[in-house]
């Protein structure tokens, strides 16, 4: 059983996936607590009752595209060894969204890392993440960005994306950065210009 806090039929607005057609899983509770997240709801697991994992994989199981993202709160403070693999038994892609601050558990197609200062990735994440993406608010997280970008496999995406709140300033700042330093790309999250859930 997981504490859900919502689940939904979408778009992947950011990163590499930005366009494709998902089920979108949002687990309740994150240690975390980012200023700037948008899903500040999600931070307390108590608000939400848990629910049966074999009911989220047939929920998703049930929409034409056989893709999955696990998001949160930080959904790693759970184990979801036995969501994923019931995903992937229904022939369903799973994309995980962490910060990483938490032990990895579950079988993952796609890892997309989000690291924050107040809770560092542990370790072993870096190796396994397919994606990474920085969250852009000042001049000193493109130091972090560039700290964690270190620690990566030389296969990884590496994203920087503005802060929502402050993209008017963040985007000229980070176009700059990226084309100083080509390894980079920007992540716009396009489900808010498009105003899509």
């Amino acid at each position: 059983m997981l504490p859900l806090m919502e689940e939904f039929y979408s778009l992947q607005g950011e990163g590499f996936h930005t366009g494709r057609p998902s089920y979108f899983v949002r687990i309740g509770g994150c240690d975390v607590g980012c200023r700037w997240c948008d899903s500040k709801e999600s931070w307390d697991a108590a608000k939400y009752p848990p629910v049966l994992t074999d009911k989220i994989i047939e929920h998703a199981a049930s929409y034409p595209a056989k893709a999955i993202v696990v998001t949160g709160g930080e959904p790693l403070l759970y184990n979801l060894d036995y969501l994923s693999r019931g995903l992937h038994g229904e022939g369903i892609m799973t994309f995980l969204e962490t910060s990483g601050s938490s032990r990895i558990s579950g079988e993952w197609d796609w890892i997309c890392l989000s690291p924050k200062k107040d809770a560092p990735p542990l370790p072993e994440i870096f190796e396994k993440t397919n994606e990474m993406k920085v969250i852009i608010e000042d001049l000193q997280d493109l130091e972090w960005a560039e700290e964690n970008a270190r620690q990566v496999s030389s296969g990884c995406i590496l994203y920087l994306q503005p802060e929502w709140s402050r993209r008017s300033t963040a985007i000229p700042v980070i176009v700059d950065y990226i084309k100083s330093h080509p390894k980079w790309k920007i992540s716009l999250q396009a489900h808010k210009y498009m105003r899509i859930p």
